[in-house]
């Protein structure tokens, strides 16, 4: 009796996460699996799964490609080091439902105009400023224990740079070095414990936003050093083939922008064209290639922290051309309005790193 429900099982077992050698080697071969055609047609899905680049699979959607998520366990949004005014080692959370800023483990070392990736519940500090010297080193935190260490450093010295993940990989884009804008790029792989050089962009970019699409990430305006100006330009790069490609330029010129993705659309927001600090923000569908403005922010904000949590967009501190920003601002895409939070960062801070981690021990 207990074979009539294997079907109905099997519908909730996400087959196409499991790997390629496994279905193969003990899924397909299983007898209770093979005697029954709609467990096939679950394992068929699963294989056609591995058979899909990237960007593939993000459009292939079941119920059975999603990742499982815990439940019970509280999120948070980490808001690490920046300049303040300058290089700090401070970091705190927000607890969104208390709405109420606390501090956690500080990083060892000062770090500002770096970029932040979260891989296996862990967040990684690539890169950045430490008041005196570009940097190549990572430090990683652990919301489990609140503690800090590190990893293998990346080939090159990088501030202001992009930082992204993709599937289980830590991408870091252009960049400032010191001396030079940078259109180089690397990835990391954590399995491996290694950086590699990978293709480098047709344009150098520093202070460059960067977000993922369908498996594509998106290098966002930024500066090159050479032209003089700010730039509207965006490159698209795809890990399957390492490659980049330009797509439509945003409507303005944007450097020091923040970028957060939500259902498939990226959004530019603030940033700088020499010394005009922007409030406004722009959307941009890769489904059109074309951008489109949404409403401006309440502030002007250059270099602040963006990241999309739960369907809203938040952008935290930052600086107005002026001073660094306490201040938060949440977007709300539907409505397409824009709220202040009452809770605001302990102190100014712009160049800092955002991310959403299970709330830290205390």
């Amino acid at each position: 009796s207990r074979q009539l429900h294997i079907a109905e099982l099997m519908a909730c077992v996400r087959l196409p996460l499991l790997q390629q050698e496994y279905l193969v080697q003990r899924v397909e071969e299983e007898p209770l699996l093979k005697e029954n055609t709609k467990c096939k047609d679950f394992l068929i899905e699963a294989l056609k799964y591995h058979l899909l680049n990237s960007e593939q699979r993000a459009l292939f959607k079941t119920p059975r490609t999603k990742p499982r998520q815990p439940v019970g366990v509280p999120k948070v949004l980490l808001v690490v080091g920046g300049q303040s005014p300058k290089a700090i080692r401070s970091v705190e959370c927000l607890d969104f439902k208390a709405e109420k800023w606390f501090a956690v483990a500080e990083m060892p070392t000062r770090r500002c105009r770096c970029g932040l990736s979260v891989v296996g519940g862990r967040v990684y500090a690539v890169g950045g400023f430490n008041g005196s010297l570009r940097v190549r080193t990572v430090d990683v935190y652990d919301p489990a224990t609140d503690t800090w260490g590190s990893c293998a450093s990346m080939e090159a010295r990088r501030s202001t740079l992009g930082v992204a993940t993709i599937s289980g990989k830590i991408y870091a884009v252009g960049g400032f070095d010191g001396s030079t804008g940078l259109n180089s790029a690397e990835v990391y792989d954590p399995k491996k414990f290694e950086w590699r050089m990978i293709a480098p962009m047709a344009t150098r970019r520093s202070s460059v936003g960067v977000g993922v699409v369908l498996g594509s990430l998106y290098a966002v305006g930024g500066y090159d050093g050479v032209s003089g100006q700010c730039l509207s330009g965006v490159e698209r790069y795809c890990p399957d083939t390492d490659t980049w490609k330009t797509v439509a330029e945003m409507t303005a010129r944007r450097s020091g922008a923040g970028i957060g993705v939500i259902d498939d659309q990226l959004y530019a927001v603030g940033g700088h064209d020499g010394p005009l600090v922007r409030k406004s923000v722009e959307m941009y569908s890769p489904h059109s290639n074309a951008w489109k403005p949404v409403a401006d922010m309440k502030l002007c904000r250059r270099n602040a922290g963006v990241i999309a949590v739960d369907g809203l967009l938040y952008v935290v501190g930052g600086d107005d051309g002026t001073a660094n920003l306490t201040s938060v601002e949440v977007y709300d895409p539907p409505s397409n309005t824009w709220t202040m939070l009452t809770a605001q960062i302990s102190i100014g801070r712009s160049y800092a790193g955002l991310a959403v981690v299970e709330k830290p021990c205390s």
